[in-house]
């Protein structure tokens, strides 16, 4: 599975921006997806899982209520909006697939498959 993340950019604090990420290759709907990010000096974290049909969320805690991950297997692509954006939000985003679920228990190692990420810079 290829993934390709995009959707990033510079955006003012308070803003939304939605982050999308197309897949080829092996079946979408076979596998789960995720958002990770990696703000400068730290480590890769979970942001949001979606399942293989949609039907089941997992979000950080600090993604909650703020973003929401949705999938659409007919153009295998998966999706992250993001609303009420903060500062602390400015990282670069990457999708993940895997084939178990994504959530924030899934350790980086376990992922099946990375995209290129892309930047988001939230400005105060």
């Amino acid at each position: 599975v290829q993934l390709q993340a995009s959707g990033g950019g510079l955006v003012q604090a308070g803003n939304s921006l939605r982050l999308s990420c197309a897949a080829s290759g092996r079946s979408f709907s076979n596998y789960a997806m995720g958002w990770f990010r990696q703000a400068p000096g730290k480590e890769r974290e979970f942001v949001a899982g979606i399942s293989w049909l949609g039907r089941s969320t997992y979000y950080a805690d600090f993604a909650k209520g703020r973003f929401t991950i949705s999938r659409h297997n007919a153009e295998n692509t998966v999706y992250l909006q993001m609303n009420t954006l903060k500062p602390e939000d400015t990282a670069v985003y990457y999708c993940a697939a895997d084939t178990d679920r994504i959530t924030d228990a899934t350790t980086l190692e376990r992922v099946d498959y990375w995209g290129k990420g892309t930047q988001v810079t939230v400005s105060s």
